[in-house]
């Protein structure tokens, strides 16, 4: 890639130009065409990028609330602290959206978000029940573009100067980084899928490619993944199918053994 394509690529990572892609969005038949009884009340969990929030993936709520879907906030703030107390806290409110719903969810989460995603998947697998991840190197947390993990580490050395609530140099390189290294690898036992593009100048798609889901490409680039209408004529016909597959177990009639005769 040239050094004016190299240009022009970055420029298109931006948030605010990525924003302009919400009218687009907005006026595709994939975000008006809404069947409200598509999603049977079945909860989301959703998990922004790293250094977003939940305000990042709002649109994403309202298109799963409009189809029938309970979507809900991760509430971990900006996402920019050490991964094993976010994955904790991810946990607690991953329960309580279980609670509330009546059954496992959904996880749905972008680029690191996908990534504490999937380590919550491997940890509570009997709570999940599918999961999404949006440009996420789980293949190497470490492997997106220099300048992001450029900013990872300056919040580690924030962190040993006493700013709390950031990453530290042990998710890095000590006993955080080793146990999620070692979570991360393992298999998933739960359906997911893995969205990649080869636009995306943050996440490389070969890192995002995990070996336990389904992966699927898109066009978009990596901070306009969650606006691209491509996304979500992909996800629509995944998530229904998760959620008829929980009606019908849930229906499925209890077996009771035929007393025997004396």
């Amino acid at each position: 890639m040239g050094v004016v394509e190299a240009a022009r690529a970055a420029a298109r990572e931006q948030v605010l130009v990525a924003m302009l892609g919400i009218p687009r969005l907005l006026a595709h038949p994939v975000w008006r065409d809404a069947d409200p009884d598509q999603g049977r009340g079945v909860g989301v969990l959703l998990v922004p990028g790293f250094g977003f929030g939940d305000l990042s993936l709002h649109l994403t709520a309202t298109w799963l609330r409009n189809r029938g879907y309970v979507p809900a906030g991760s509430r971990i703030g900006l996402n920019v602290g050490c991964t094993t107390e976010l994955v904790d806290r991810l946990e607690k409110r991953l329960q309580a959206h279980v609670e509330a719903t009546g059954g496992p969810v959904v996880l749905l989460g972008q680029s690191r978000g996908g990534g504490l995603a999937r380590l919550l998947s491997v940890r509570r697998p009997e709570l999940v029940r599918g999961l999404v991840m949006l440009a996420s190197p789980v293949l190497d947390t470490l492997g997106a573009h220099p300048s992001v993990v450029k900013v990872a580490r300056t919040l580690a050395r924030l962190s040993a100067m006493g700013l709390p609530g950031l990453l530290d140099e042990d998710c890095f390189q000590g006993s955080c980084y080793e146990t999620n290294s070692s979570a991360m690898a393992k298999p998933l036992e739960v359906p997911a899928v893995a969205v990649f593009s080869h636009n995306d100048l943050i996440a490389p798609p070969k890192l995002c490619a995990d070996p336990c889901a389904e992966c699927v490409e898109v066009g978009s680039t990596h901070t306009g993944m969650a606006l691209d209408p491509e996304l979500y004529e992909l996800l629509e016909p995944r998530l229904a199918a998760w959620a008829r597959a929980g009606e019908e177990k849930r229906q499925e009639p209890e077996l009771v053994p035929l007393a025997h005769s004396a």
